[in-house]
């Protein structure tokens, strides 16, 4: 037994002593959990912070005056905006300022000081159901507790009356599959893209790519257009699994939505192939990829608002793809915007595009020489 266990001791002391040895693993085993701990604390939240919400007050009398200083003493609530009509509601909510709009009619303190019962109503910007819902609940217990010191318990209670846009029932999966359309494909694209290189490598088929007369860049861009098809297809299937199979009504046009899926693919397979460059083997490229996309994914707002994350997180995310495409998606898919008003969407990835190419470009050159 003791000629047992010091073999058993003296294997597990290489095998220590293997994975301790290179740097790189050193690294890989420590900074990783130490980054995603954070961002799980931080991101992976579904408690709101900030709720920004607009008001229709069409009363201005004392009651809704009181409500609504209610709500902005919360330290949740935050307005962002005073309509003047309610022609002002689509503006606000189209354009993301406002989660929520709460609007007061015109005869709302008439109607509670004849006794009857004094609906307000709510707005909720459902493209994330998630969000919306907790923010009416949210907003129910505040005017729940108005309404107690208000009527003392009697007489008829404020009504909440709330409708949502872009996802009527408030169902998750009208969120959740059009932004798999791109969290998906970005997986597969950066995992081929990633292993391209490093398979070569590992194969001992990378000597003979060198010696045919093609360039480091057409070898780069011979391997990112296939990847970008494999991704655009896995983008197809999970966009007609919603369609066909879940029955998500389509508000958009494909062809936006397409352009839109293209110049993401290309700046995912460009972050892929930096990795690939700097990558020995295949396993090192599979690990580079896992550690990377987790906060990827974290900080794209799939799950969780971006909002509602620290400030440093967001602007953190503004390196990161997939936020931009899931907003991109989720707002062609339900909302039907075209390509133009989506600007601020198309711009960043336009940009991580310009700077993830030539960044692989150049570490593909010299990881070739």
């Amino acid at each position: 037994m003791h000629d047992f266990l010091h073999r058993i001791a003296s294997l597990c002391r290489k095998e220590l002593l293997a994975i301790f040895k290179d740097p790189a693993n050193r690294v890989i085993l420590v900074f990783p959990s130490l980054i995603e701990s954070f961002l799980f604390g931080y991101a992976a939240t579904y408690d709101l912070v900030d709720i920004p919400y607009a008001l229709l007050d069409q009363d201005r009398g004392a009651i809704s005056t009181g409500l609504v200083a209610r709500l902005d003493g919360t330290g949740i609530f935050h307005r962002v905006a005073t309509l003047q009509t309610p022609d002002d509601i689509a503006r606000v909510i189209d354009s993301q300022q406002a989660l929520i709009v709460i609007q007061i009619g015109p005869r709302f303190e008439q109607q509670l000081n004849a006794g009857e019962s004094a609906p307000i109503q709510l707005i909720l910007d459902a493209r994330n159901s998630n969000t919306a819902g907790s923010a009416a609940a949210y907003l129910g217990l505040v005017i729940e507790s108005y309404n107690t010191i208000l009527r003392g318990g009697a007489g008829p209670p404020l009504t909440v009356e709330w409708r949502a846009w872009y996802n009527p029932n408030l169902e998750t999966r009208w969120n959740l599959l059009p932004g798999l359309i791109a969290s998906l494909s970005m997986l597969q694209m950066m995992m081929l893209s990633a292993l391209s290189v490093a398979r070569e490598r590992e194969n001992g088929t990378f000597d003979q790519l060198l010696v045919t007369p093609y360039s480091p860049i057409e070898i780069m861009i011979g391997k990112a257009i296939p990847t970008i098809m494999i991704g655009m297809v896995q983008s197809t299937i999970v966009l007609s699994v919603s369609l066909f199979w879940f029955k998500i009504p389509m508000a958009g046009s494909l062809l936006a939505l397409y352009a839109g899926l293209g110049l993401f693919a290309i700046a995912s397979v460009g972050m892929g192939l930096a990795i690939s460059a700097v990558s020995a083997n295949m396993q090192q490229a599979m690990l580079y990829t896992f550690v990377l996309i987790m906060p990827l994914i974290l900080l794209s707002g799939l799950a969780t608002p971006v909002r509602n994350m620290p400030e440093f997180l967001q602007i953190a995310t503004l390196a990161n793809p997939l936020r931009f495409a899931i907003d991109l998606v989720q707002r062609i898919y339900l909302e039907g915007v075209g390509l133009f008003t989506l600007i601020h969407d198309l711009i960043p990835l336009l940009i991580i595009s310009a700077i993830t190419l030539p960044l692989a470009a150049w570490l593909f050159r010299n990881r070739l020489l």
